[in-house]
This record gives C-alpha cells, structure tokens and sequence, in this order.
C-alpha cells in the first residue's frame, strides 16, 4: 500500500512539473513579443527596478511552505533566461573567475547572462564604454573595510552610468584538497580575507604561515596544485577547483557586506525605491561644506554616504562623492542638486538606480 501511495504522490509531483513547464513556455512566449514592442524604441531592455518589483510581489504573495530566498533564486534564473530570449546579454566584471564579483554579477544577472571577467577594474570600464559588454561590475565598498578607492577613481575619468547596485554577504571559508586542518601548512588569499578572518587563523592555525595573493580566486587555484596548503576563498571557488571545505564561515565579523555597481550607458527610470549617486568638487571658501549640505537638509533628504577623494588634476583639491535616497528625477532630488551645482567647480550625476535592499 506505502508503494502505491508513493507512486501516485510522485505521478501527483510529474503532473506538476508539467504544468510548470507549460506556464515557464507561456511566459517565454509573452517575453518574446515584450521584445518585439521594445524593438525599434528606445527603452532598455534590462531593467532593474522591474526584476526588484517581481521579486518583492512574489515574496508578498508566497503563502508558503517554499522558501521565499528560493522563490528568488528560482526566478532569478527564469528571468536570466527570458533576458537571453529577448537579447544575449554580455556582463564584464573583475575577475578571476570565482571571485566575489564573480559571485555578485551571477546573483544579478544570473546564469544565462554571459559573464566575462577582467584582469582589473579599468578594464571592465573600458569593456562597456567600448561597447563590447553591456554592463559590468566592480566592487565599490565593504562594510569592515571600506571603499574600493580605484573604482571612485574611474568615474573621475569615465561618462558611464550606475545602473544597479549589489549587496553581497560575504562568508569566507577554508578549502584545501584534503578538507583536513591537521594537514594545513599554509593559508593563502587576497590580504582583506586573510584581515577579516584573523581571529579564527589565530585560534586554529597560530603558527601557520599566511600567504597573500592577488585574489581569493587565485588563492583557491594554486591551492588545488597544493597538498600542503589552504585557501579562503568562495563556495564557488570550491566548487570550480574541486576543493574540500575544511571549515565554513570562519570570518570574524559574520555583517560583512559588499557592495558591488552595476555600470552602464544608461540610467534606469524611477523605480519608487531609488538611490542616487553624485560625484562634485566645491569652491574653496568659508562655510563651503556646510552650504553644500543644506540642500539636502532643507528638502529632508537622507543622504547614505559621503566620501572624498584627492582630485588628480589640482593639488590640494577633492572630489566628493555622495549617495542619497531618491531618484534624480523626483522634484525635492533635482531641486537639491540644482542648487548644490551653483557652489561646485564640478557636477557629475552618477547614476539614479534601485536600492538593493
């Protein structure tokens, strides 16, 4: 009897598969002719702000029991794949492969999106600019560490645009060939992993030596020529070199965060949840940086960051750069940076994208 029933659950479980495969058919159907009505006009066919609506709605409306980060996860690649039905999309980003870039640009775009890497941040500028890829994505800043200084840098020389951004969690783990701690005689990694695991080095392999390279990835390859050696490193690096875990999660601070830019030609249309970044250079006279701000405070905005950075062309001299809630369209946003533009030698908007959370 327990076989009969268990056949007619799974009979139950192929009949819905099918339908399911019906329905993912149907909706590649209606993306198709999506593409057609954009063909011809100018309207973007990547757009952020409408992925973030879907995934929000269905989060609302799951009643349960499958896992609302699933839903996301299964729709990610549904909606990756009906991209690729619409338009092959290209994605440069800073390599290698399996670093956390990597892992940030196949979270947003997931895995139908062809995803190149770059052996440095300049590059994947120059990829989009250049028109060889449609987007790309670099890192801008972490939560223990800081800002990635050279990305800053690049809009400094670069007219495109912010187009998303990505909020990774990063969790660092320890792979070897073995998978055993006992046979570890070096840890190897990019010195901002060593940094934001050294409690954890320091408690369970005291008298290791540390190694640094240029990224996780690398650590992750030449760990997998390496008997004697571990690396820290991304699940995903794990999985492309064929690597054992040793331990999981061995980061000091378990609210570590990246977050990665998605840049491109284009600047998205308002989404209703919308951040905006501004890069601008001031006038150097008494009271400058509290008037640059007064826009902001008169209209109620809430600005998220501020940074500086040492301008390249002037001795002595900074470029601001600057997040803020809204998007440049809004009346109270434009009107801020309106009149912040009449106190600034320089005035660039830099994007107005979708908030990631």
């Amino acid at each position: 009897m327990a076989a009969g029933k268990l056949d007619g659950l799974r009979k139950k479980i192929d009949s819905i598969d099918d339908k399911i495969l019906d329905l993912l058919n149907e909706r590649a159907r209606v993306v198709l002719e999506v593409g057609k009505a954009k063909a011809g006009s100018s309207q973007q066919f990547y757009v952020p702000s409408r992925e973030q609506a879907i995934y929000r709605r269905l989060a609302e409306h799951n009643p349960g029991p499958f896992p609302t980060d699933a839903i996301r996860r299964v729709f990610r690649e549904v909606i990756s794949a009906s991209l690729s039905l619409e338009q092959p999309m290209k994605v440069a980003f800073l390599g290698p492969l399996a670093t956390y870039t990597h892992v940030a640009a196949m979270q947003q775009f997931g895995l139908s999106a062809q995803l190149v890497p770059q052996k440095g941040i300049a590059t994947v500028f120059d990829e989009v600019l250049r028109g060889r890829a449609d987007y790309g994505v670099v890192p801008v800043e972490n939560s223990n560490e800081g800002v990635v200084s050279h990305t800053l840098d690049m809009f400094m020389e670069s007219e495109l645009k912010i187009h998303a951004e990505i909020l990774l969690e990063i969790s660092h783990d320890l792979l070897s060939r073995s998978g055993d701690l006992s046979r570890v005689r070096k840890v190897v990694s990019h010195p901002q992993a060593l940094a934001q695991c050294r409690k954890w080095l320091q408690e369970n392999l005291p008298d290791i030596p540390l190694v640094d390279v240029a990224s996780t990835a690398l650590a992750a390859q030449m760990v997998a020529e390496d008997d004697s050696a571990a690396a820290i490193a991304s699940e995903m690096a794990a999985n492309l070199y064929d690597l054992q875990v040793v331990k999981k999660k061995i980061e000091d601070n378990p609210n570590n965060f990246t977050r990665f830019l998605v840049i491109g030609m284009q600047t998205p249309a308002p989404s209703g949840r919308d951040k905006t970044s501004i890069m601008f250079s001031v006038r150097d006279e008494p009271g400058i940086l509290y008037r640059m701000l007064e826009p902001f405070s008169k209209r109620q905005l809430n600005l998220s960051k501020i940074e500086s950075r040492p301008f390249k062309k002037k001795a002595w001299e900074y470029i601001f750069f600057l997040d803020l809630e809204g998007h440049a369209e809004e009346p109270s946003v434009h009107d801020a940076l309106e009149e912040l533009k009449g106190y600034c030698t320089l005035f660039r908007v830099l994007g107005s994208y979708p908030k990631a959370r």
